[in-house]
């Protein structure tokens, strides 16, 4: 595998964290993940969006800085290392939720921050319908989730489409995983590392072979 570093990301529900920790086993890697409930304000968030967005999402901001400078100052990419997110992902729920004035603020923190971490080698970006989505998360049932509605996962899903489909900071491969699960199908997933050691520049499409 060429890739040192790899990021899994997509929107809520749709399993990147499931599939981060089986490509870390795969590859022997450090796997890195997000620090979603340290978060005080998440909570608070989907109880009151307009009034705990800001706070909700400075602490994602500073929180996945934070972890991914620390990865660097104890040069822990000497090792291969899957993530299950990218820090660019920060700016997609900022926009979504903040208003005008706050995501402002926000951007002006961002782009102090973001220079100064490594970039990932590839970026696999799953997508899915939002009724999978939904379907994923209720499954999941996270206490703090059960207030998300259906046009909330829409709107981020959507988000998470018009961020990629102008993405080129990194190599990034699409993977359309609606009618596949790749814990439960291993075939699936032996595809998927197939495709990923062979990955090049650019943006690449990868249909799962349940999807053909």
């Amino acid at each position: 595998m060429s890739s040192r570093y790899i990021v899994v990301e997509g929107p809520i529900g749709v399993g990147k964290t499931s599939l981060a920790r089986l490509l870390a086993e795969e590859f022997n890697s450090r796997l890195i993940l997000e620090q979603v409930e340290e978060n005080p304000f998440l909570k608070k968030f989907y109880e009151n969006p307009r009034l705990n967005a800001f706070p909700a999402q400075l602490f994602f901001l500073l929180s996945r800085y934070r972890q991914q400078r620390d990865l660097a100052q104890q040069e822990l990419f000497a090792k291969s290392t899957v993530a299950d997110y990218l820090i660019g992902k920060d700016q997609i729920f900022a926009q979504a939720n903040l208003g005008p004035e706050e995501f402002a603020l926000y951007r002006q923190l961002y782009q102090l921050l973001e220079p100064r971490l490594a970039k990932p080698d590839l970026v696999i970006y799953l997508q899915a319908r939002t009724d999978v989505l939904l379907s994923r998360l209720r499954k999941r049932d996270r206490d703090y989730e059960r207030r998300i509605s259906p046009e909330y996962v829409e709107r981020i899903a959507e988000a998470y489409r018009d961020y990629f489909f102008h993405y080129d900071d990194t190599p990034l491969l699409v993977v359309n995983c609606s009618d596949i699960d790749f814990i439960e199908h291993s075939d699936e997933m032996n595809d998927l590392v197939r495709e990923i050691r062979s990955v090049g520049r650019g943006t690449q499409h990868y249909i799962p072979l349940g999807s053909k």
